[in-house]
């Protein structure tokens, strides 16, 4: 097995032995503010850049240790035009804390990224003030794909899925997700195959925002993302790494140029 496979069975195993209290979060889902329009944010630019906030990854290993809100104002500052936030807390390092101090910080939307599988994580992301979430299309059915999708368009939340090869992406075409991605990096092999991806990505029906996510650094892997249909691109690493994010973030959008 590899790394999404053998991650997503132990998230399905600790939410069997732990469920998450639905009622409780859904009582303070409630108490949340309207979710910010994720959707309108990724047409909102050309392209939009959704910026994450990531201590550590499985591909890179730590990568900057930094105060989750501080980060996510430069990025907002900077023109981005939503912030992901890593919450998963083995292999990213990052917390629900995490997410909360970034929606507080910010008024862009800000979509939590985990592996979600069950609709009490969907309810558990809206009562700590997601405005999206991430949906993994390989990681689930079909049936629990349109679930998850029905649930978050309950919440009032949008949808990020994400596709890496062509059957993941008929899936998330024929589920009806507004907002598709494509990452360039296989999570069961964590390699990267940014050619492979940027030819799927074009294939995305007009009508959907197409998003390509991972591996971007340079103002040329945009442009290249946006000539293939993109209409947003989700960048982590190159920013995290940044000793100016808001200065990196600038340059790859392209402002002032």
């Amino acid at each position: 097995m590899g790394f999404l496979t053998e991650h997503v069975a132990e998230v399905r195993r600790d939410l069997d032995a732990r469920p998450l209290d639905e009622a409780m979060l859904l009582e303070r889902a409630r108490l949340q503010p309207t979710a910010r329009n994720f959707v309108t944010a990724l047409r909102s630019g050309a392209p939009a850049v959704i910026a994450e906030v990531k201590q550590a990854s499985p591909s890179a290993g730590e990568i900057r240790a930094t105060d989750p809100a501080a980060q996510a104002r430069a990025y907002a500052d900077a023109g981005a035009a939503a912030v992901s936030v890593l919450t998963e807390p083995k292999h990213f390092h990052g917390s629900l804390a995490d997410l909360r101090a970034v929606r507080r910080e910010v008024d862009v939307p800000v979509l939590r990224k985990d592996f979600v599988v069950h609709p009490s994580q969907l309810i558990e992301s809206r009562a700590e003030g997601a405005d999206a979430v991430l949906l993994i299309a390989t990681s689930l059915s079909a049936a629990e794909l349109a679930a998850l999708l029905a649930v978050a368009r309950d919440l009032g939340m949008e949808a990020l899925v994400e596709a890496f090869g062509r059957e993941d992406l008929d899936r998330a075409v024929a589920s009806g997700a507004e907002v598709i991605g494509v990452n360039a990096r296989d999570l069961e092999t964590l390699d990267v195959d940014e050619h492979g991806a940027l030819e799927l990505l074009a294939t995305i029906p007009e009508d959907r925002v197409a998003v390509f996510e991972s591996g971007i650094s340079t103002r040329e892997q945009v442009r290249r993302a946006t000539e293939a249909g993109a209409s947003a691109v989700l960048v982590g690493t190159a920013l995290m790494e940044a000793d100016d994010p808001g200065e990196k973030l600038r340059e790859l959008i392209g402002a002032g140029v």
